[in-house]
């Protein structure tokens, strides 16, 4: 149990040092390590995939709130686009994980990695938008906002993978779409896990300590470190210049999509 929980405090401190670096959430980290910790677990395969993504959600809760403190704390948070995206990523990470309980966990690998390759190729290119680009109106941040929550809840990441991306699309400065994301991670982590909590509900051979889809030991562990960890890496992101910041987002972006495409 011991190298379990190191393992755990490990992770969490990766995960915290990219959720406050680049506003992710971090599940790239987090879900792929706790499908290998749980196979190792024991636990029920069929279970797995799901309880990685609820319990991954559940620790970018705090992560998420602790990194976006830090990005406050520099006034980089743009709050009104914040107030614009938040209706429709809630609804959509709570109809995500609800999808996902549905879907096989083969299936949720393949869907993480599709749009995170999506988010890489578009950032990779580094087509700078039209300078007449800006925001949509209320309809289309609602949508957008609905589209990043539902692929947050399905994957189980925290949603900066997509929130930054459309974000510099819309000409937004690099480090307040870092920022405005970390806001956003947050609700989609607290959206997400109720979902993830709700449709594991009634599954038969949880392990001791779940609550639903949401394993607490591996959450508590991890968020002991990725709390601290991200106010790390949000005072980096605030050091390191904006063109290397862009070419960090980029380069984790495409590790992670080639590793979930090819399993």
């Amino acid at each position: 149990m011991l190298q379990i929980a190191i393992v755990y405090v490990l992770v969490g401190a990766a995960a915290g040092t990219i959720a406050g670096l680049l506003g992710v959430g971090g599940g790239f980290v987090i879900v792929p390590a706790l499908l290998f910790v749980f196979h190792n677990q024991g636990f029920a395969p069929d279970l797995a995939a799901h309880l990685a993504i609820g319990t991954s959600l559940a620790t970018i809760v705090p992560t998420s709130l602790s990194s976006l403190l830090a990005h406050q704390r520099r006034g980089a948070v743009q709050w009104p686009v914040f107030r614009l995206l938040i209706p429709g990523i809630i609804l959509g990470a709570l109809i995500g994980s609800t999808v996902a309980s549905e879907l096989h966990g083969r299936i949720l690998h393949a869907v993480f990695g599709l749009f995170a390759s999506i988010a890489a190729v578009q950032l990779i290119l580094n087509r700078p938008p039209a300078p007449h680009r800006r925001l949509p109106g209320r309809a289309g941040m609602v949508g957008a906002g609905s589209f990043i929550g539902a692929v947050s809840g399905i994957t189980g990441i925290g949603g900066g993978s997509l929130t930054v991306p459309f974000l510099l699309w819309c000409n937004v400065n690099m480090r307040q779409a870092v920022a405005t994301s970390a806001a956003c991670g947050f609700p989609i982590a607290v959206s997400g896990t109720l979902g993830f909590v709700a449709s594991g509900w009634h599954d038969t051979g949880l392990p001791a300590w779940s609550t639903g889809s949401v394993y607490w030991p591996a959450v508590l562990a991890i968020a002991s470190a990725s709390v601290v960890f991200a106010q790390l890496g949000a005072r980096l992101a605030h050091l390191l210049p904006v063109r290397l910041l862009k070419r960090i987002f980029a380069a984790f972006l495409v590790v992670m999509s080639v590793k979930l495409i090819l399993g």
